[in-house]
C-alpha cells in the first residue's frame, strides 16, 4: 500500500534555502545528544552504489514495520537499476546527505515537483536528516504543487510536513500487493 500526497503551499519554505550552494553544513542530534555534522550535496555518479545498499537496507529494516517480508523483498531486491537510477537522479534535482563520512540519506525531485525518492539510513533516522533533504527540495522547486507517493511508514512525516493525503494506492511489483 502506498498513499499519494501534495502539498499545495510550499512557498513560505523557499526563504530557507539562503544562498544558493552546492553544499551546506546541518548540524544533528544523535540519540545521546550529542551533535554531529552533516553536509549536504548534490548527488554523483559514484554516490549509487551506496545508495543502492542504503535503500535496500532502509527497506528491509525500517518499513519491516508496516509491509510483510513478501512486499518488502518486492519493493527493494537487492538489485537496482544503475544506469535507470542513475539517469534520473542527474535529470532530478538529487541530493545527498553524509555523515560520518557515509551517506546517511538521499532524496530527488523532478522537474513537475514530483518527490520521487526520500530514504533515510536505517542508523540515522529521526535525527532531521530526512527534513532537512525535504526542506531543499521543497525550496527549490519550481511549481506551486510537491506531489509523492509515499509508504505507509512515511505518511506520519509527511503529513507532519503538512502534505495530504490524496488518495490510496496499492502498488503491485514483481506480482506482490
Amino acid at each position: 500500500m502506498m498513499i499519494i500526497f501534495d502539498k499545495m503551499d510550499h512557498a513560505s519554505l523557499k526563504h530557507r534555502s539562503g544562498t544558493e550552494r552546492k553544499q551546506s553544513l546541518i548540524w544533528l542530534k544523535d540519540s545521546v545528544r550529542k551533535e554531529k555534522k552533516m553536509i549536504i550535496r548534490k548527488y554523483s555518479g559514484s554516490d549509487l552504489d551506496e545508495i543502492a545498499k542504503l535503500f535496500y537496507d532502509t527497506v528491509h529494516s525500517v518499513n519491516a514495520a508496516d509491509y510483510t517480508p513478501a512486499q518488502l523483498d518486492a519493493w527493494a531486491t537487492g538489485s537496482i537499476d544503475k544506469l535507470g537510477w542513475d539517469r534520473s537522479f542527474r535529470e532530478h534535482t538529487s541530493l545527498v546527505a553524509v555523515a560520518d563520512g557515509k551517506i546517511a540519506g538521499f532524496a530527488d525531485m523532478d522537474c513537475t515537483g514530483y518527490l520521487d525518492r526520500l530514504y533515510v539510513h536505517k542508523d540515522y533516522q529521526r535525527q532531521g536528516i530526512a527534513t532537512a533533504l525535504c526542506d531543499r527540495l521543497e525550496a527549490a522547486a519550481q511549481t506551486e504543487t510537491i506531489v509523492t507517493h509515499a509508504s505507509l511508514t512515511a505518511r506520519p512525516f509527511f503529513e507532519g510536513r503538512g502534505y495530504r493525503v490524496l488518495r490510496r494506492q496499492t502498488v503491485i511489483r514483481r506480482g506482490v500487493a
